[in-house]
């Protein structure tokens, strides 16, 4: 977002937000945190960065966003960033990145796309289709440390125009880059970055992608997808399972458990009961040492659990497990509750 905001305004570097119209950006609101956030640590505000409404299963809707930035020109803002979503951290969901890509050349507008989560598919010809669209982005976050198993903080901030992040951040700090060192000093990237520096794990991405090869991630990849098709499936035909999204679009299986002696209320009264049966449930996992999956609720649905199958060593055995091990413990719990 601040590469975004010193392409359209390089000054602004050096003098401040007061010198240039008051900057607005976009984002989904299913998107990651990360964005609101950047919006008020670059002096854009939180309050200018507008959340787009989604549909049913999590993808911005592309009318909703030009919407908003004809509202806020009329306003007398300037809409400068987008964010599209490549795999939503809760629903796995992907935004429509070439109906959103078309709206921001129509208005000039960066695009950037945050595919931290989903990034990991274009190592896949079976699914990289779900990215489409993502090489018309200004920029583009993707984390190696999640899909593809490297070690955290395995990430990569991608730029179309070379030279851009130099440009805008940049401080040429004498006693640290020094420009008459015995080697090429295109490899001191440290000022490319506000941090200064950090530990860099390129060189460590590139050993396990050379072990495993494209084609090592291709069968890594399609593996996890066949996966959670094969989980998908299973909670469909178990009595007492619903999917929140079907069919879900990535890693991201999120469900209700509703014990038996539930399926019969009133739908104001089940939902409520819901809300805690998910905590209760987890809980006693823990407690027994057997799994540890997550649950949340959204601003529409009582808690929910939120299956991520990123795992290469997970099988359809230990999946087979948790879907009994939830009926065990939701079945039991709800003759105390």
């Amino acid at each position: 977002m601040n590469t975004a905001r010193h392409h359209m305004f390089p000054r602004s570097k050096h003098l401040g937000n007061g010198e240039i119209p008051i900057l607005c950006c976009f984002t989904s609101q299913d998107c990651h945190y990360s964005i609101k956030s950047a919006a008020s640590v670059t002096g854009i505000g939180s309050d200018h960065c507008f959340y787009i409404k989604t549909d049913s299963g999590g993808r911005m809707i592309p009318e909703a966003l030009e919407q908003q930035i004809i509202r806020c020109k009329n306003e007398g803002m300037q809409p400068f960033f987008v964010c599209a979503t490549a795999g939503t951290t809760v629903y796995g969901a992907w935004d429509p990145i070439e109906k959103i890509a078309d709206i921001c050349e129509r208005y000039r507008i960066w695009l950037h796309v945050d595919a931290a989560w989903g990034g990991g598919l274009l190592l896949s010809p079976e699914h990289r289709y779900k990215l489409s669209g993502i090489e018309r982005a200004q920029s583009v976050t993707w984390n190696p440390h999640k899909l593809m198993g490297a070690i955290l903080q395995c990430s990569a901030c991608l730029f179309r125009q070379d030279g851009l992040l130099f440009q805008c951040n940049q401080m040429s700090a004498d006693y640290l880059f020094q420009q008459d060192k015995p080697y090429d000093v295109n490899y001191d990237t440290g000022d490319k970055a506000i941090q200064c520096g950090r530990h860099n794990d390129t060189f460590k991405l590139w050993l396990m992608w050379k072990s495993k090869g494209m084609e090592g991630y291709r069968k890594q990849i399609n593996y996890l997808m066949d996966l959670a098709a094969y989980f998908s499936e299973r909670l469909r035909a178990t009595d007492g399972y619903e999917l929140v999204v079907d069919p879900p679009e990535f890693l991201n299986i999120c469900f209700w458990y509703i014990p038996q002696k539930m399926r019969g209320l009133d739908l104001a009264e089940k939902m409520a009961r819901l809300e805690k049966i998910a905590p209760k449930i987890k809980a006693k996992m823990m407690e027994r040492g057997t799994t540890m999956v997550g649950y949340q609720p959204d601003k529409k649905r009582p808690n929910f659990f939120r299956m991520i199958i990123s795992n290469q060593a997970i099988t359809r055995a230990d999946l087979d497990f948790l879907i009994d091990e939830i009926v065990d413990i939701g079945e039991s719990l709800y003759e105390t509750m």
